[in-house]
């Protein structure tokens, strides 16, 4: 397994947010996809939800027509969102659940009870040549229905972990966490899952994940488009990309001394 590059993906959702909260086309995802990707992502991702609350199907055609990263095009498992990304082909699609209640996404898919539902989405979108991967918690019996599924790739929800940091920063249920997530990228690699992780990560709670040997990928947005007020989009990303290749780095030091 190659543990030197840990892969970025930045997620451009809450750009659309910022531009639909008042129409128009102002400022434009297309856009934030060039510029992160002109600042060492290596994947964009985009969250086209059933209520179109902020990507729309128009970015999704641009972003393909107009990108040269790879698109990773998280999907609620329904026939509508099937339908899209077969004609789209992105490189990636991530199976979430969705509410049309929800802020945003609040936790993992539920594969164990789901997989007569998912069996037929993962299926079909395997067969089209797309990368499945499932939005999971870490949670053992979910990663071994994702394999059972026989989707390629899971995506842990670290936001318990974020939440609980913000709480008692390095105290005894942020530990708790962590030790779930490393747990869950362990048990990854012997189910034979590509783990990826995401949901709430910040510049004081990448480094952890990052440093787990068998997480290959984190999805990052809703922060780094929020700390681009302060400091823009390209400085946002730099700077998480070089906290993420440190930690990596120093994980892999410690690991072979």
């Amino acid at each position: 397994m190659n543990q030197t590059h840990l892969r970025l993906g930045v997620n451009i959702d809450h750009v659309a947010t910022i531009r639909n909260a008042r129409g128009g086309g102002h400022p434009d995802p297309v856009r934030a996809a060039r510029q992160a990707a002109a600042a060492g992502a290596d994947g964009i991702t985009a969250h086209l939800r059933e209520d179109r609350r902020h990507i729309s199907d128009n970015d999704i055609s641009r972003l393909i027509d107009s990108i040269d990263l790879p698109l990773n095009l998280e999907i609620a498992a329904t026939e509508e969102m099937l339908d899209i990304a077969l004609r789209h082909r992105p490189h990636a699609a991530c199976i979430v659940p969705e509410k049309r209640q929800e802020v945003t996404t609040e936790g993992g898919l539920d594969a164990v009870g789901g997989h007569n539902h998912l069996q037929y989405y993962v299926g079909k979108l395997r067969d089209a040549g797309i990368r499945v991967s499932l939005f999971v918690d870490p949670d053992i019996a979910q990663l071994e229905a994702a394999a059972a599924l026989r989707a390629p790739v899971v995506e842990l929800h670290v936001g318990a972990y974020c939440e609980a940091h913000l709480e008692d920063r390095v105290g005894a249920r942020t530990q708790a966490e962590l030790a779930r997530i490393v747990g869950a990228a362990a048990a990854c690699a012997e189910l034979g899952l590509e783990c990826h992780a995401g949901h709430g990560l910040t510049f004081d709670t990448v480094a952890p994940v990052a440093a787990i040997p068998q997480v290959m990928e984190l999805n990052i947005g809703h922060f780094l488009i929020g700390e681009a007020i302060f400091c823009g989009l390209d400085a946002s990303i730099r700077r998480m990309r070089s906290l993420m290749d440190q930690a990596r780095a120093e994980a892999g030091g410690a690991r072979s001394a």
